[in-house]
């Protein structure tokens, strides 16, 4: 178990409870073990950041960015925790929101293949 903020979890329960629309768009195609027969967890604590998906037995963070991301701050804050989590052997997947709900096959056929290479 990856360690985590006790703090951020009644936070990561409220985002639960708020997703977006692209995040229950995936969440609906993650969820049940869909993928490779593993389990993900949605708005997961994981150090001192709340991650949008993610799948412990592959080590795997999905993120899924909004229009916000693409504003150079937030660019340099992403890199900084994707960076974060990598040194722990976390991959980081990032889709923008747009291509999750618009191209949503090519999205899960990248997240099974990059779980694939994960978990053999």
């Amino acid at each position: 178990m990856q360690p985590y903020d006790k703090n951020l979890k009644p936070f990561s329960r409220m985002l639960r409870s708020n997703m977006t629309e692209a995040e229950n768009h995936l969440w609906y195609r993650l969820r049940n073990k869909q993928i490779c027969g593993v389990q993900f967890y949605r708005q997961k604590p994981l150090l001192s950041f709340i991650v949008d998906f993610y799948c412990p037995k592959a080590m795997l963070v999905i993120e899924l960015d909004g229009a916000q991301h693409l504003e150079a701050e937030h660019r340099l804050l992403d890199a900084e925790r994707d960076k974060k989590l990598a040194d722990t052997g976390i991959k980081v997947l990032r889709f923008d929101d747009r291509l999750v709900l618009t191209e949503t096959d090519a999205v899960m056929d990248e997240i099974y293949w990059v779980m694939k290479a994960r978990i053999s």
